[in-house]
């Protein structure tokens, strides 16, 4: 990022020193603040903060306003890929354990007593020992909680510092004042134990959370270094950086290709699995595209470039995977709501416990040590992860599957679909139809050629299934036909252009009837075409201001081999499902029979699918939106989900939530069931973050924990929610889609394509 942003840019911030939920809520403030700053979400389990601006704002701003709030912002590194330690790098768990064996020698007096042991470490030994575990290596509570309170907030690494330093200053006046002949009661034990067993927890939290973003890892490691270029009739190795549009990349076998592109020359197997979750190599051959990230199996590919860097398929699926991580799901705002007054809840409840028990008992020490507990065990760390954790993983988890969750609201809303609506063509459809059958207006010999070869003319240039269907059936048939002019494309009725000296227009029903063409002569035969399947399209003409209708064409387009299973697989679920089309009734009432749809919604332009899913979110319904064209984005973006196959268009891929990497629509099924098992967790999650500090507070300040106790719980339930949202990496799909990532899958993948 440069010194200021543009308008209208989302970027990140590396956020370091934040333990938990409050810590979240504060840097968020503080971001806020600064002119010109729209939107700020910050993320604990990644440790970012997600900006959006409007007007150019300086990154010094930016950072200042982070390091007024007690924490330090970096801007994010230029490769944001993860580098692996280096050989004389000290190990990240050394504070634990130093801390560890200072702690040992503190507690063991109290294990021995529960075999009837009777010693006591002196009271000089024990000061030793505990003093550098409080001030060295409990020195980043102290650090932390004194930025927090010089920012008028408090955090995580406050209670701590507060509640140890309490034990520790006690035992220290203890110590001191303490009759020479006599044993005093000291609690250093206590203070160095809380101390350790949170340093244990942060480094086993940290531990789980980079399991957590191993997904995003992993796709990164798929990123190839460097890159075999042609160039003048040379091969040379070189950077991805050096590499441009329309390089010539050398593809071995075995290797991974490094850029988006086309194949020249060669025929080979590739493992597309990264992106499709496909575990079977597909065929490649010239014309045919790949994508960087994907494995070369036995043939040499000569790959004409298209896409290179961030443009590539594999860099916008690790930006979409990122943001989703990065992302708040809309339940964390409870989170946040909660956490903003957390820290000053619990230090006065710390104070009350330790009046309470001071006045009432008298034992003024145990007062103390029953609000230390209390400080100790109210650790907001759990309610900060429980959220972003389980979110991470889902997303990561099914990345890995091919499913590609946009944000956290998608992944939470996808949970309460309760009606998925499908479009037809390429969705349930394999979208690549053929000419099955024409039949010209006339009775003459050369109709049939004729109206083929108009057809032909009028779509050459069209990129639509049906057109190319039009023209692989017209170069069968070696047909030659002219070049139209004044190309026009009507929005979810057809195409109009001129041939010669008579305009054409090829397109639905409804708009011959708009046209005021007569389609009479030919009515029974597009009925019988369209009971049997097929989808009809009309072309008429016009001379002398005279339009007559010159034929019709009839279209068929086999279902996917998983539709119907994933119809079924959805209506097991009690999810209402929904057909919409653009063809006509007969088209879309046979798939409707064959996949057992019962409600369809056929002939309908694009704005009517938008006003279906209007209709259809009536009465509190959640509608998910299935589509591939770029007629389907105004459904897509109504719906509560937009669902977007990513064989087809950009549009319809930028209106939706969440894109299936491959065009099977059993994923839609995968992408609901990983939704509702996220969002369990993250219930589950908050449940036991909620529940620590419910029981564990009124338990301490009852005097029913001890600190060390309270110490290992509060460590116990960050640990644990981080552990549960990790269990999500054990889902599966019911599909049956291969993991897009690992050994296995590329060995088993490597070893098909050889098979063939």
């Amino acid at each position: 990022m440069s010194n200021a942003s543009t308008a209208n840019t989302e970027f990140q911030l590396q956020i370091e020193g934040m333990s938990c939920a409050s810590c979240v809520g504060r840097v968020e403030k503080a971001l806020q603040k600064v002119p010109g700053v729209q939107a700020v979400s910050v993320n604990l389990a990644t440790e970012k903060a997600t900006l959006t601006t409007s007007g150019a704002v300086a990154a010094e701003q930016l950072l200042a306003a982070v390091a007024a709030a007690g924490y330090v912002a970096a801007l994010p590194a230029v490769d944001p890929q993860p580098t692996s330690p280096s050989a004389g790098k000290v190990p990240s768990w050394w504070p634990v354990a130093a801390s560890a064996l200072l702690t040992l020698p503190l507690i063991l007096p109290m294990l021995l007593m529960l075999f009837g042991g009777d010693w006591q470490l002196p009271g000089w030994w024990q000061l030793a020992l505990a003093t550098p575990v409080q001030f060295w290596l409990g020195g980043r509570f102290y650090r932390a909680g004194w930025r927090a309170l010089k920012a008028g907030a408090g955090n995580m690494d406050l209670l701590v510092a507060l509640g140890t330093s309490a034990a520790y200053g006690l035992s220290l006046f203890q110590l001191l004042t303490q009759d020479m002949h006599a044993m005093a009661h000291l609690y250093f034990e206590a203070s160095a134990a809380v101390i350790t067993l949170v340093l244990l927890g942060k480094w086993l939290e940290t531990r789980a959370k980079r399991q957590t973003a191993d997904a995003i890892r992993a796709l990164h490691a798929l990123q190839p270094e460097r890159a075999t270029v042609r160039r003048d009739g040379v091969d040379r190795e070189l950077a991805i950086s050096a590499l441009q549009v329309d390089d010539l990349v050398v593809v071995r076998a075995g290797e991974r290709i490094a850029v988006d592109g086309v194949v020249l020359e060669g025929q080979s197997h590739v493992d597309e699995s990264l992106l499709t979750g496909e575990s079977l190599p597909l065929p490649k051959q010239p014309n045919d595209h790949v994508t960087a990230g994907a494995i070369n199996g036995e043939g040499l590919l000569l790959v004409s470039t298209t896409a290179v860097g961030a443009e590539t398929t594999l860099a916008r699926i690790i930006r979409m995977v990122e943001h989703a991580q990065a992302a708040k799901a809309p339940i964390q705002r409870l989170v946040d709501r909660v956490s903003a007054v957390f820290v000053p809840v619990v230090l006065l409840i710390a104070l009350l416990t330790l009046l309470g028990w001071g006045l009432f008992s008298g034992d003024w020490q145990q007062a103390l040590l029953n609000a230390v507990a209390v400080m100790v065990i109210a650790c907001p760390c759990a309610l900060g992860l429980a959220t972003p954790t389980a979110i991470m993983a889902g997303t990561g988890i099914a990345a890995r599957y091919g499913i590609l969750i946009k944000d956290a609201e998608a992944l939470e809303l996808a949970h309460r679909i309760s009606v998925v609506a499908f479009d037809k063509t390429g969705t349930l459809t394999v979208g690549h139809p053929t000419l099955v059958a024409w039949q010209p207006s006339s009775d003459e010999q050369s109709a049939a050629d004729d109206l083929l070869t108009l057809a032909a003319a009028v779509q050459h240039n069209s990129e639509h299934p049906l057109a190319r269907a039009v023209i692989a059936a017209a170069a069968q048939k070696n047909l030659h036909y002219p070049a139209a002019s004044n190309v026009q494309t009507v929005a979810g009725r057809g195409i109009q252009a001129r041939v010669g000296d008579q305009a054409c227009y090829l397109g639905s029903s409804r708009w011959m009837r708009e046209l005021g063409v007569d389609t009479s002569a030919l009515e029974t035969r597009a009925a019988a075409l369209e009971g049997a399947g097929r989808t009809v399209s009309w072309l008429a003409g016009e001379l002398d201001g005279q339009r007559t209708v010159r034929g019709l064409l009839a279209f068929g387009d086999a279902l996917k081999p998983s539709a119907k299973a994933a119809i079924e697989q959805l209506q097991r679920q009690a999810i209402r499902v929904v057909m919409l089309s653009g063809d006509n009734w007969g088209s879309v009432g046979a798939v409707g029979k064959q996949l057992g749809i019962a409600e369809i919604h056929a002939a309908i332009l694009p704005a009517d699918k938008a006003r279906v899913i209007a209709d259809l979110k009536k009465n509190g319904a959640v509608v998910a939106m299935v589509g591939d064209g770029i007629n389907d984005a105004p459904a897509l973006a109504a719906a509560d989900v937009g669902i977007a196959m990513s064989t087809g268009t950009d549009v319809a891929l930028q209106a939706a939530g969440i894109t299936l990497m491959r065009g099977d629509p059993a994923l839609v099924a995968d992408a609901i069931a990983i939704s509702r098992r996220t969002y369990r967790k993250i219930r589950q999650n908050l449940f036991w973050a909620f529940i620590f500090n419910v029981v564990g507070i009124p338990l301490a300040a009852l005097g029913y924990l001890n600190p060390v106790l309270a110490g290992a719980a509060m460590a116990f339930s960050s640990l644990s929610v981080v552990s549960n949202a990790l269990l999500l990496r054990r889902w599966r799909p019911a599909s049956g889609a291969a993991a897009t990532t690992g050994k296995t899958v590329t060995v088993s993948a490597m070893e098909s394509a050889h098979a063939h």
